[in-house]
């Protein structure tokens, strides 16, 4: 496993970082849910990322139980807060920061989180007011550094410009060689402004795995398939063009000595930018193949080559 600085902090983060928003849950699948946090620590991720919505905190409370007795300088934990975890609570104003923190903490077992990130922008609540409760929280040393996913561009530079408070230190957008939107305008001002990317997302919520074959059934276990999730899958990313264009990658995966997945992963981290993409995993065996994506040479005529492939088959209508 290799390492990169998260942005202006201190923080050194996996290039593999393990997400637990699909994977954890009460019921059968915890078990398996804890396996793969302690695989993946085995595997040298230290950066886990959650947030308080994953189950209305259910991730949270088997985060914690999975990092239960493990030393808390060995992991990076970062969670979010915006979206509604009740019919009154939601949002990113102060009371809400702080209301919201002290449950995370709670359920994470943990006296800070190294990362506390806005899940989306608050159009409702004054940027300043935001912005002067993350900082309250940092200072109270129950949070070490602020990030952001998903926020306009003109309000990360809004909050970047406000003076006296808390800097940005990571961005978490949607980014894969079938979602290359950040490259226009997000990771150009990130990277004038000493933030990282952590992203989400980077096998296009499973599409770039090659699970999916064109003319084919959808897998009964897959995202696909599950009507409570699927709904962040593009639809246009299952488009049979766009399926045999995903296929027509494992040749150049092959020649690179990689799976599919980890050839996706790897042209996500390509970029300086990007400090760790996002895995989820609901075996064990699923960390171990992701996580061996970290540090590999790939030819930048590979990459080149697959994002012709990709770019050629978005741009067809069927």
């Amino acid at each position: 496993m290799k390492y990169r600085q998260l942005g202006n902090s201190r923080l050194t983060v996996s290039e593999i970082a393990f997400g637990s928003w699909l994977t954890f849950s009460n019921g059968p699948r915890k078990d398996s849910a804890i396996a793969c946090v302690h695989r993946a620590l085995d595997r040298g991720i230290t950066l886990i990322d959650t947030a308080n919505v994953y189950g209305r905190g259910a991730a949270e409370q088997v985060l914690g139980e999975a990092l239960d007795g493990i030393s808390r300088d060995s992991y990076v934990l970062a969670t979010k807060l915006y979206f509604p975890m009740s019919s009154t609570d939601r949002g990113l104003s102060r009371a809400q920061i702080l209301k919201q923190l002290e449950a995370s903490l709670k359920r994470l077992r943990v006296s800070h989180v190294d990362l506390y990130q806005c899940h989306r922008y608050d159009a409702d609540t004054p940027l300043e007011e935001t912005m002067q409760a993350l900082s309250e929280v940092v200072k109270a040393g129950k949070v070490r550094y602020i990030g952001f996913s998903e926020w306009p561009v003109d309000r990360v530079q809004a909050a970047l410009a406000l003076p006296g408070v808390e800097k940005f230190v990571s961005s978490q957008p949607q980014y894969s060689l079938l979602h290359r939107g950040p490259e226009q305008a997000l990771i150009p001002l990130s990277a004038r402004s000493g933030i990282s990317q952590i992203v989400w997302s980077p096998l296009a919520q499973g599409v770039l795995t090659g699970k999916y074959l064109p003319g084919g059934k959808i897998p009964p276990d897959s995202r696909a398939a599950d009507d409570s999730i699927n709904g962040f899958i593009n639809q246009d990313w299952l488009k049979a063009k766009v399926l045999r264009a995903v296929q027509d990658l494992r040749p150049l995966a092959a020649q690179a000595g990689l799976t599919l997945p980890q050839f996706a992963l790897a042209w996500v981290l390509r970029q300086p930018n990007v400090a760790a993409a996002i895995i989820g995993a609901s075996r064990p065996e699923q960390v171990d193949e992701n996580a061996a994506a970290s540090g590999q040479a790939v030819a930048r005529e590979l990459f080149e080559h697959a994002e012709r492939i990709i770019g050629d088959a978005m741009l067809l209508d069927h």
